[in-house]
């Protein structure tokens, strides 16, 4: 059977997102993955392709946070934005996640669950991808083969819910996604990238503060930021 990646999403999110999909990018993008995956190493693992949907309703979601490509090493890449699996060293990215993290509320996050951000996920973080697949050790290979329209419209869905959501999107290549959002409900926080490449614009920009505020200003919970203690 052909690989359908509609079926594969959680019905909530694929009733939500394909109103914004056009079927002829959707057709192209399934044979390219199916093939990649017959074919090749890709990451992540087939099973945990659209991790971020499972553990994320469109009901639960209070922030998204957007990243670009899939970690290309074997173990890393489980489904989520700048998360690893357990037990897998912090990338350097999340390293200064978790260093503004502690800068900005003063929390420690890393405790008991090193670069697994599954917590964040299950309330209400849906960690993004805009290229949810990669080639083993060739990062960027899966860009441009229609997975940008794909999240896209998981964007647009997510722009389209009633609720507020704290959109952050960090480094260049993200933030052009902010005129995706048009709902003025939401808010946009807007930095430089995590990664240590990046010397300014991230580390100082206090998202996690503000998107508490946010959210506490629309009656929401706030993220529970901090790991176990």
């Amino acid at each position: 059977m052909a690989l359908d990646l509609l079926d594969l999403l959680p019905e909530e999110w694929r009733a939500l997102m394909r109103p914004h999909l056009d079927p002829d990018i959707v057709a192209t993008l399934n044979a390219f993955v199916e093939q990649e995956y017959a074919e090749q190493t890709v990451y992540p693992p087939l099973p945990d392709l659209f991790t971020a949907f499972r553990l994320c309703s469109p009901e639960q979601v209070k922030v998204l946070i957007l990243g670009q490509d899939p970690y290309h090493k074997a173990g890393q890449a489980h489904g989520l934005s700048f998360s690893v699996q357990p037990g897998v060293r912090v990338p350097p990215s999340l390293a200064n996640v978790y260093k503004e993290l502690r800068e900005d509320l003063g929390v420690e996050s890393t405790k008991g669950w090193g670069g697994d951000l599954t917590r964040w996920a299950a309330d209400g973080v849906l960690l993004l991808n805009a290229v949810l697949t990669v080639r083993e050790a060739k990062p960027g290979s899966h860009a441009n083969k229609g997975w940008e329209h794909f999240t896209d419209a998981a964007i647009k869905a997510v722009d389209g819910l009633s609720h507020r959501v704290v959109f952050m999107l960090w480094g260049s290549y993200a933030r052009k996604k902010a005129v995706l959002v048009t709902n003025a409900e939401h808010v946009v926080l807007e930095a430089g990238h995590p990664s240590p490449m990046n010397p300014r614009g991230f580390l100082g920009s206090k998202p996690f503060s503000q998107a508490d505020k946010a959210l506490a200003d629309a009656g929401i919970t706030p993220v529970r930021w901090a790991g176990p203690t």
